[in-house]
């Protein structure tokens, strides 16, 4: 059952990297997907073929080493990944403690990282004991001391990175009031606790046996046991990393479902005033695809452009056309739809400017209700035709 959970756990990492990588090149982004790719390699290294295959190689217990170096490289991206994060300075220009703790850990790990894999190469050459292949190297090992200090320098390397970003991630935590955001950090922060108690238990385990040395049953147990902690952490990490991500693709996609919804009528507002947009509309298709701007910031504009041409559109109609579409229509956003569809034809049939007339925009404290307004009033105006009455208080002939 391990070694199944081990290849699931060890997909879902290799997954989480290939959507790192395609999802942006920035420094933050290229740290992150380097962790998550280091750790990948590091969990298929892990699994049961792939381990045997490398341990059976021409360099014996090669999946060892090459874990090692993979997870080590995974540790120094996701240092560069909290200082890309952490790094910038306050508005004052000074440095928060923990930022400044941030950056001098990335210094000393960037600068310890070649000395700790150059003694760990060395000594996995020279003083660990490679005679037999080994399957769960942890057990097979218990009780010799070159094993154990050639896993000393990996676990101190490790437990000491997984305690700075249980640090940062803690810090964060109480700070952040976002739900989804919150929800992430402290997965990632559990995460981390599962790291530190995995690198030093196990360390001080090893130590401990060189004193007494285990039962090959009790250190397999405890491999394994130690083993379905790490599994789990990988498990928190993944999940906590991707969820405000995924908070900001639910946003992206209200944001394209009120784009799909308002478009109708915000193409004709738009044709009857093209001075309004910074582009010409295009067909829906094209325009609910754009990638030079984001959907968010594209809802923002449409909302922008849909005021200003109710405020050019009360030009052209009576003062009392607004409570003429509520006799109508009723109150809320379908008295809106039927103003704005006698107000277009009203101009497009010629009758002239004149004074602005009564048009009462519904009040919201922020874009998620502007949004939710707009999507009510563009729902209404798709099913509303044209009313006579309206346009001949319009004063348009019909």
């Amino acid at each position: 059952m391990l070694e199944i959970a081990g290849y699931a756990v060890a997909v879902l990492m290799t997954a989480v990297a290939i959507w790192r990588i395609l999802g942006g090149s920035d420094a933050r982004r290229r740290s992150l997907w380097g962790c998550f790719f280091g750790f990948a390699i590091a969990l298929w290294t892990k699994t049961e073929y792939v381990r045997y295959v490398l341990n059976h190689s021409q360099i014996t217990d090669a999946a060892v080493i090459l874990k090692h170096y993979s997870a080590g490289g995974a540790i120094l991206a996701i240092m560069y990944y909290i200082v890309a994060v952490y790094g910038p300075l306050d508005p004052n220009g000074e440095m928060a403690r923990a930022v400044r703790v941030s950056r001098f850990i990335q210094l000393v790990t960037a600068k310890t990282a070649l000395a700790s894999f150059t003694l760990m190469t060395i000594m996995f050459f020279t003083i660990v004991d490679r005679t037999q292949p080994s399957d769960k190297f942890v057990a097979d090992h218990a009780g010799q001391w070159g094993a154990t200090a050639y896993m000393t320098v990996f676990y101190i390397y490790l437990g000491s990175a997984s305690a700075i970003c249980l640090y940062q991630w803690a810090l964060a935590f109480r700070r952040e009031d976002r739900k989804l955001l919150r929800t992430g950090l402290g997965m990632m922060a559990f995460a981390m606790i599962l790291g530190v108690l995995y690198s030093f238990g196990r360390m001080f385990a090893m130590w401990y046996w060189l004193a007494d040395p285990p039962t090959h049953a009790f250190a397999f147990d405890f491999d394994s046991g130690t083993e379905a902690m790490q599994q789990l952490l990988f498990v928190f990490f993944a999940l906590g990393v991707s969820i405000p991500a995924t908070e900001q693709g639910l946003i992206r996609m209200r944001s394209w479902f009120a784009l799909a919804r308002i478009y109708p009528m915000w193409r004709e507002l738009m044709l009857a005033f093209p001075g309004i947009p910074m582009d010409a509309p295009q067909s829906r298709r094209e325009e609910l695809t754009r990638r030079d701007i984001d959907a968010n910031l594209q809802v923002d504009r449409w909302l922008h452009d849909i005021a200003d041409a109710i405020e050019k559109l009360r030009h052209y109609v009576p003062d009392g056309l607004l409570e003429a579409a509520r006799q109508t229509a009723g109150s809320g956003p379908a008295a809106q739809a039927q103003w704005i569809k006698a107000a277009l034809v009203a101009k497009d049939r010629g009758v002239p400017e004149g004074p602005a007339a009564a048009f009462e925009q519904q009040a919201a404290v922020d874009q998620d209700g502007e949004v939710a307004w707009a999507r009510l009033v563009a729902k209404a105006y798709k099913k509303t035709d044209v009313d006579h009455s309206l346009l001949a208080t319009a004063g348009v002939q019909a």
